[in-house]
């Protein structure tokens, strides 16, 4: 690996991780001698990378810190392109229609010599399933969940049963033929799922709920974690 390539992965590591990472972690995942990654690092700081730490203890890069957009790797867009196709073949079309401008965007900004990657992908999302459509607006469900507003749920369960609920929706899950609205019910008190075909109606309130979505979903994994145990999530 080029020592260019190498310090731009320092700080793409750096970047996604939300705690101090050592430089035996670093020097592990970039094959490389932990006297290299002292260097590469020590470089970085010169350069005025906001890089924050010491040997035997882990570096943390700083908020603030951007890099030129579209800088990558040919496995990053592999990624991002399978993902792409996942959600134009499940997504609500809304995203379905982001997932397809995604992909445009990144075959028009990327280099010629990867482009490829993206126009002929070896990869693919198969999309065999039939996905079941949805009732409610997922676009309004996903702007009530980032302005944590209350929602007005008429719903019908599995057994046919119809109930109305307020409920504080903090996230959507997607699964291969379905979507699920996790929410806190106020008529339960409690975490609840709602999949998004059995709402028959559902209106935005302009009420907010008095917690952070962010906050919902660290109680729900951890509600998850009790009655399930360890989650990959």
């Amino acid at each position: 690996m080029r020592r260019a390539d190498r310090l731009f992965q320092i700080v793409q590591l750096l970047r996604r991780s939300a705690q101090p990472v050592t430089a035996d972690a670093i020097a592990t995942e970039l094959e490389t001698s932990k006297r290299s990654v002292y260097r590469d690092i020590a470089a970085l700081m010169a350069q005025r990378v906001p890089i924050r730490g010491e040997a035997g203890i882990g570096y943390v890069l700083e908020s603030g810190f951007d890099m030129p957009p579209l800088m990558l790797t040919s496995d990053e867009i592999e990624a991002a392109v399978l993902g792409a196709q996942w959600v134009a073949g499940r997504g609500d079309p809304a995203l379905a229609r982001a997932a397809r401008d995604l992909i445009a965007k990144i075959a028009a900004t990327v280099p010629e010599r990867l482009r490829p990657v993206v126009l002929e992908p070896a990869l693919s999302s198969f999309g065999g399933w039939k996905v079941v459509p949805d009732i409610l607006d997922m676009a309004a469900m996903r702007g009530a969940i980032h302005a944590a507003r209350k929602v007005s749920l008429h719903y019908r369960d599995e057994r046919e049963a119809e109930t109305r609920r307020i409920v504080w929706p903090f996230q959507v899950a997607y699964l291969d033929t379905t979507r699920l609205v996790v929410a806190w019910c106020e008529t339960r008190d409690d975490f609840r799922m709602f999949r998004t075909d059995r709402v028959l109606t559902a209106e935005v309130l302009d009420d907010r709920y008095p917690a952070r979505p962010a906050a919902l979903r660290a109680r729900w994994r951890a509600h998850l974690r009790t009655r399930y145990g360890a989650l990959d999530q």
